[in-house]
């Protein structure tokens, strides 16, 4: 009997990643034309990331600054869940970005589908905020990462202790 395969289907983000990125967004904006006299401001509140401008036109522009510079850092976008712009003081605006850490029963059970739809003889679990799926055969085990990669998921995932 052969030894079983395995691997982990996990949702995290590097916050020392997001860290740099959010110095390096604030950077741009304090050297930015269209932004001088502005009180943009991004910060890093535990596992949320809140943006301040002046209005709301400012803040997409605030937004797609911190996009680009996440994307540069490969931090995923997909894991950003915005919330919705309300009024702050001294007439600006504020929005709430949550970064979502792990795999939700919801996601979890989409995967499971994706994986039970293809038809390959894997088994998987959920096991708190991941999914560890095992196999005998490991080319079994490459065709289900790449039918996760094929899927329009909500969240990114990475794959993770691949045996």
């Amino acid at each position: 009997m052969s030894k079983e395969s395995s691997f982990d289907i996990v949702s995290k983000v590097d916050f020392p990643e997001v860290t740099n990125a959010v110095t390096a967004a604030m950077k741009e904006i304090k050297t930015r034309y269209d932004f001088k006299g502005s009180k943009s401001d991004i910060t890093l509140d535990k596992e949320e990331l809140v943006l301040v401008s002046d209005d709301e036109f400012k803040l997409d522009q605030l937004k797609d600054v911190l996009i680009s510079k996440l994307a540069k850092r490969q931090v995923p976008i997909k894991n950003l869940d915005y919330g919705k712009i309300e009024g702050a003081s001294g007439g600006t605006v504020r929005q709430r970005a949550k970064l979502i850490q792990g795999i939700d029963k919801e996601n979890a059970k989409k995967i499971n589908t994706i994986i039970k739809n293809s038809g390959l003889k894997v088994k998987s679990q959920i096991q708190e905020d991941q999914i560890r799926v095992t196999g005998k055969n490991r080319d079994d085990l490459q065709g289900i990462i790449s039918a996760i990669r094929g899927a329009d998921l909500p969240i990114d995932v990475q794959f993770l202790n691949y045996r």
